[in-house]
């Protein structure tokens, strides 16, 4: 298993909306690296949901439940989305300020590639966040 982090900002698609939807297709990539990630993700895998620009935090953990398919927002078929649902929550949102200050974290594509909206994340990274959010 692979795990994941996609970004969202909160105004547009939150954690809170995205528990109430209980499953959606994520959409609006638009970045070559970003829909190779997609690509790479298989049905299980485990995603941290981060809220980007307001708030910039990790708030829950979500799961792949379909792969890579065709982008329905666009006949552009160099974009794919997959199917996401709702894990859990964190009990403690783990900020970007708390990911930057963790030596653990010091190498998490979150800080070198701060505008990539979905990548990958090493298993370290992804226990050390559930740590740092339970």
């Amino acid at each position: 298993m692979n795990h994941w982090l996609v970004k969202s900002e909160p105004v547009k698609y939150s954690w809170e909306k995205f528990n109430k939807d209980g499953r959606t297709f994520w959409d609006g990539v638009r970045n070559y690296q970003a829909r190779n990630n997609l690509r790479e993700m298989k049905e299980g895998d485990l995603v941290l949901f981060y809220h980007s620009n307001d708030g910039k935090e990790v708030v829950g953990i979500a799961k792949v439940v379909k792969e890579a398919y065709q982008d329905p927002t666009t006949d552009d078929t160099n974009w794919v989305v997959v199917d996401l649902s709702p894990v859990e929550s964190l009990k403690h949102p783990v900020t970007l300020e708390k990911i930057k200050a963790d030596p653990q974290l010091a190498n998490i594509g979150l800080v070198r590639q701060g505008r990539l909206s979905v990548m990958g994340v090493k298993t370290e990274e992804f226990d050390r966040i559930l740590e740092l959010g339970s």
